[in-house]
């Protein structure tokens, strides 16, 4: 398990400002109401690969609380904790699931890309399909169908999202790193 340091809070602190960025200033429209397609969630898987669980729940907890404040200062509009507590969801389990994905080494290989994207997309239907639409029906009393839409695009843009950018972000760090022997 990675240790909770100063690398770790300076981790969370920058994946929640590039979630938070990207979430808030670079998402697209989406046809499904109240839903965006963003590429924020691969920043979020990558940082849970790389610096761990903790870091993964914080990133996704702070960067996308930050989202939706700003969203409610500049029109009102409603403080998510639903949504919140699903990318804060996704970035622990991602974390989780990246205990077995060693970076460090500079391996990130066609097994490690293929369980890295069979874990996110599993993570990212437990957090749209399940999670966030749920809380939103029992806490936020949306309409069921309407909440189970949303969540569901959101899997699959999520999804969609994360395997190309977390997977590039992925790739491109081990590639970075020196191989054993070297």
């Amino acid at each position: 398990m990675k240790k909770f340091s100063v690398k770790t809070i300076v981790a969370i602190v920058v994946g929640a400002a590039l979630f938070f960025v990207l979430g808030r200033f670079v998402s697209i429209p989406s046809p499904i109401p109240d839903t965006t397609i963003s590429i924020q969630y691969g920043v979020l898987a990558f940082v849970s690969v790389l610096f761990g669980p903790i870091a993964g729940f914080f990133t996704g907890l702070i960067g996308h609380f930050f989202i939706d404040f700003t969203k409610h200062l500049a029109d009102g509009s409603t403080i998510w904790w639903s949504w919140i507590g699903a990318s804060a969801f996704f970035g622990l389990v991602m974390g989780l699931a990246a205990l077995k994905i060693h970076m460090e080494s500079g391996e990130f290989e066609k097994k490690a890309i293929i369980y890295f994207n069979a874990s996110q997309i599993l993570i990212h239907v437990l957090a749209w399909m399940v999670l966030a639409p749920i809380l939103d029906v029992l806490v936020y009393k949306e309409p069921a169908g309407e909440a189970f839409t949303q969540g569901a695009f959101c899997a699959a843009a999520n999804a969609v999202a994360t395997a190309v950018v977390g997977t590039l972000l992925c790739v491109s760090y081990a590639a970075s790193k020196p191989q054993k022997g070297e």
